[in-house]
């Protein structure tokens, strides 16, 4: 080879490599990067709100993709993928519309109406299948017939393992009633086999049977100890009674949050939760402080606060002063007292360490 043609081959390769060099920046400029679940949420609902009005019925909505985090946008028309591209979003052809399949769940809903099998336990749009589902306890055939009896378009029925149930929480402070009287629960336990507790005063689950709360059935009195002492469990045999570590501050702010139970010093502050006259605070004034409620008996070892309280605030959660996490030391269950919470009271809790001691029990905590 000679000097010559070498020169020119390198010089060749020189233009070469400037020409690529030139042009890739402008191609990789024209290609937007693809938004993630990292774009601000004002971002995304831009996007996805304008590839809506402007794909119309081609449309076949958004979401998430669970592997890579990007966003995909679903599009029945092939040849409108490189506008949904163009805006910052992968495109994925699709059988169904979004107005296809909220069509097909309005229908199930308007069967509904006249009745649907108990073991359906619900149906709804699975935008990443392009399909609506329902949910068959146990594949039923009664269940399945009823949702393929629809004749819907993009229907799918899923094989559900359990029934669905409502649920709601347990929270101290709040209302739980008896047959002839409503307390407040005041903290939430379970033993060492797991079972569940809710721990209140003795004079409340002395009136027996049972027990529910805000959201339905809690359960049956499982223990009870009044006069002497005046602390009682019961017992939380529902599933959809959700046991929580909070204690409801009514209007003075968000739920607290028991921690533990370590006991509040003498001149410390002291807050209550009670379903009468909601969160109420004082300091602890004495320990083990014996109290004649007359014909009701006499109780010993109950703690004397300033905080007041009324009927229908018995059982109810006392802790500590809620630190800057809202997280509380759980000390005791309201008992009674004097005053009201107009002019002032006193007002006496039995110490929970000695509920736990007792029945073996734990708190829930967080």
């Amino acid at each position: 080879m000679s000097r010559r043609f070498l020169h020119t081959l390198v010089a060749a390769a020189g233009v070469a490599v400037t020409a690529v060099a030139l042009v890739a920046p402008v191609s990789a400029a024209a290609a937007p990067s693809v938004l993630d679940a990292s774009a601000s949420p004002d971002t995304i609902a831009a996007t996805q709100q304008s590839l809506s009005q402007r794909l119309g019925g081609s449309f076949a909505n958004s979401w998430f993709d669970a592997t890579t985090g990007k966003l995909v946008v679903g599009v029945t028309d092939a040849a409108r993928a490189d506008e949904v591209r163009a805006s910052g979003a992968l495109a994925k052809v699709v059988k169904h519309s979004a107005a296809t399949l909220n069509a097909s769940k309005s229908t199930l809903d308007s069967k509904a109406a006249a009745g649907v099998p108990a073991t359906v336990t619900g149906w709804y749009v699975d935008v990443t299948t392009n399909e609506v589902v329902v949910s068959v306890l146990k594949s039923d055939p009664a269940g399945v017939a009823w949702a393929k009896a629809a004749g819907v378009p993009g229907l799918r029925v899923e094989h559900a393992t359990d029934a669905v149930r409502p649920m709601w929480s347990i929270i101290g402070g709040q209302a739980i009633y008896f047959g002839s009287g409503r307390c407040s629960v005041g903290f939430n336990a379970r033993n060492s086999a797991g079972t569940r507790y809710v721990i209140t005063a003795g004079h409340c689950t002395n009136l027996g049977g049972t027990v529910s709360g805000t959201g339905g059935t809690i359960g049956p009195v499982a223990g009870s100890s009044f006069p002497t002492n005046d602390y009682g469990i019961i017992r939380v045999s529902s599933t959809s009674a959700a046991s929580t570590a909070l204690v409801d501050r009514y209007s003075s702010g968000s739920d607290v949050i028991v921690a533990g139970s370590s006991v509040t010093p003498i001149g410390g502050t002291t807050c209550r939760s009670g379903s009468t006259t909601g969160w109420r605070c004082g300091t602890i004034q004495a320990y083990n402080q014996t109290v004649n409620y007359g014909s009701s008996g006499i109780v010993y070892g109950l703690t004397r606060t300033s905080a007041c309280a009324q009927p229908g605030d018995s059982g109810g959660s006392f802790v500590s002063a809620p630190n800057s996490t809202g997280r509380v030391q759980a000390q005791g269950m309201t008992s009674g007292g004097s005053g009201n919470c107009t002019s002032g009271g006193t007002t006496f809790f039995q110490p929970v360490n000695e509920v736990l001691s007792r029945y073996g029990l734990t708190l829930y905590t967080g």
